[in-house]
């Protein structure tokens, strides 16, 4: 992500779009594209500023309350899929993404790994059985 523009230029922009005039023409004054020309005044108006907002950080995405049961949960319930946690996290009132939970779970070196439970659908039984190749194969 770039850098936001200064907010001297901000301003500036900010009041040529509050004065009225056409918004190409304090786009090309101010030397911004169209959208910032609308969008930076509108933002002045809801919040009393056109400074940009915080980049960057580090973000917690779930809560400290729930981490313990995300990391012990796996353990308790060996065929528990990523969404069925998922599900759990709503119940509880955490809205998260697929990604954090993903990402959170994988840091605190929980890992879904296949077990037989989770092979193929269907026994065995019903398969054909292959035949061993013993030579070349008939002509159809």
């Amino acid at each position: 992500m770039t850098k936001p523009c200064s907010v001297d230029l901000r301003a500036r922009a900010v009041a040529r779009g509050m004065a009225g005039g056409p918004v190409r023409a304090a786009a090309g004054t101010s030397g911004v594209s169209v959208a910032r020309a609308v969008k930076w005044p509108r933002r002045f108006r809801m919040t009393g500023s056109a400074a940009p907002d915080k980049m960057g950080g580090r973000r917690n995405h779930i809560p400290q309350r729930e981490r313990d049961r995300l990391v012990t949960r796996p353990g308790q319930t060996p065929d528990l899929t990523l969404h069925a946690l998922l599900h759990e996290l709503r119940g509880h009132g955490v809205e998260v993404c697929c990604g954090a939970r993903w990402r959170f779970l994988r840091h605190a070196g929980v890992s879904f790994k296949k077990t037989s439970v989770r092979h193929r659908a269907g026994s065995s039984g019903r398969r054909t059985k292959t035949r061993a190749a013993e030579g070349p194969s008939r002509q159809a």
